[in-house]
């Protein structure tokens, strides 16, 4: 099943609702003490998953022990939404032994980026859901103010509207379209899978850390070849930080190499959105439809004002 439309938007958080944080991935360095005090401060009531303490070699507790405590927030009614502690990798070895179907009932926030990249992608072709890709616990310490507000406002509702400053790469544009994507390394994992999405009139929205130049060009063209790329409504790309070349230089900055692969199509691109990787890592509502303006002068990127639920 696929989803041409917006998504079912899940209720807006409201200030005494219940919120818990999982790690359906690799394990903890730190305890969730930044992230506790600053979900206490918009007034919500957290509850700490059992992964949060919880180690298996790389990963926050073995396959099952993680899809079971993700299960659990899944199956409680009283929880508005989940908020998973970080990626790093581990998220596709359990995502199957896990029964998503309580959301269609039930439905509530999913939050994180990364490995969790999956689960939104795997809610949103299966169950038609909404998520938000925006800052996780781990990352509390390091995120702008910024990026944390932009977090704050998607679970309560607020409108997203998004300015970016210019440049010379984008390729000018309007468009209109469900928002889907995220990091490019697990929109590739996911591809012909139950849990990939379908990319027909959509806006991509894509980044990546610590990849080759190389391995991001392959990636897309992956992509490109599987038809995936051909008819967008739009491409926005976030950060790619920590790229690296090899010996033998690659030839091509990030910009020129998804430009050389978007060349045979004609829809805006915007680089540089604040998302991804990076301390700014401002949310964006996936599932949901956007509007991009691309012009000379910059872009703009923003959602519809929506009711709240």
């Amino acid at each position: 099943m696929s989803y041409e439309r917006s998504c079912i938007t899940p209720p807006y958080l409201q200030k005494g609702d219940k919120i818990a944080i999982t790690c359906p991935a690799k394990k903890l360095p730190i305890p969730m003490t930044d992230a506790v005090a600053l979900l206490t401060s918009w007034g919500l009531e957290v509850v700490l998953g059992d992964t949060v303490n919880a180690e298996y070699y790389q990963f926050a507790g073995d396959d099952n022990f993680r899809a079971a405590d993700l299960q659990r927030f899944i199956n409680d009614d009283s929880i508005k939404a989940i908020i998973c502690a970080r990626g790093g990798y581990g998220t596709i070895r359990m995502v199957d032994l896990v029964d998503f179907s309580a959301l269609a009932q039930n439905p509530k926030w999913l939050v994180g980026f990364s490995d969790i990249t999956l689960l939104h992608s795997h809610v949103i072709n299966n169950y038609g859901l909404a998520c938000i890709h925006g800052q996780m616990p781990l990352n509390i310490p390091d995120a702008s103010k910024y990026s944390l507000e932009t977090l704050k406002m998607a679970l309560f509702g607020e409108q997203l509207s998004y300015r970016i400053g210019a440049n010379t790469m984008n390729r000018a544009g309007q468009a209109k379209g469900v928002l889907v994507g995220g990091n490019l390394s697990l929109m590739v994992a996911v591809s012909g899978s139950v849990s990939d999405v379908a990319y027909g009139g959509k806006i991509l929205f894509l980044e990546d850390v610590g990849e080759y130049l190389y391995a991001a060009d392959r990636m897309l063209r992956c992509l490109k070849r599987a038809g995936k790329l051909k008819s967008l409504s739009g491409l926005i790309i976030g950060g790619f930080t920590d790229m690296k070349d090899n010996d033998i230089p690659f030839g091509q900055t990030l910009p020129e190499l998804v430009l050389d692969v978007v060349a045979d199509y004609d829809y805006p691109v915007c680089f540089d959105f604040p998302a991804g990787h990076i301390p700014n890592n401002c949310s964006l509502i996936l599932g949901r439809t956007v509007n991009l303006d691309v012009s000379a002068g910059g872009a703009h990127i923003y959602y519809d004002i929506q009711t709240k639920l």
